[in-house]
């Protein structure tokens, strides 16, 4: 098994390696505004991914995977060279659409904020169905249990006949 620290190195390495020659021995004029962003290496370090973005339209993505693809050869042999492995890694190229997603992303959060602004204006102008306050306080329960209490106790001026006049 193949040590984990090991194979982030050598995948930094390799990334580090394809972004210098692409900056400098490639000269393929469709070869774009290319930024290599990630490197990642299986653990029996046989394979490795490339990601890359390019700056301009589907266009200029199309040339730079082109030229990423007719450069492979000479880009897997200085990798296998600078890695001094047995074999040398096979290079995928794959296009890191970041900033798609990041664009993506902004866009749900600017609607998810203008719909919370409209609920709050909502929110503003509402009224309450019932009452604002729709469950009894503690408070309000224990004054009307004494004066119900005031009420209900004899010798407060009412007489059995007021009482009797009431049942009625």
């Amino acid at each position: 098994m193949t040590d984990p620290a090991k194979v982030r190195r050598h995948a930094e390495r390799v990334r580090e390696l394809v972004a210098s020659v692409v900056r400098s021995q490639i000269k393929d004029p469709r070869l774009g505004m290319i930024t290599i962003t990630d490197a990642r290496i299986t653990a029996d370090l046989r394979d490795a991914t490339v990601f890359y973005t390019v700056l301009g339209d589907a266009a200029a993505q199309a040339g730079t995977a082109a030229a990423l693809d007719s450069a492979k050869g000479m880009l897997r042999s200085t990798v296998g060279k600078a890695l001094g492995l047995r074999h040398s890694p096979t290079l995928t190229f794959v296009l890191d659409d970041v900033q798609d997603q990041v664009k993506h992303i902004d866009d749900l959060l600017a609607a998810a904020r203008t719909a919370d602004a409209e609920v709050q204006r909502l929110a503003a102008k509402a009224e309450y169905a019932g009452e604002a306050q729709p469950y009894r306080l503690d408070d309000e329960e224990d004054e009307e249990d004494e004066a119900a209490e005031a009420e209900n106790q004899p010798g407060t001026g009412d007489t059995d006949e007021t009482r009797s006049g009431e049942r009625r």
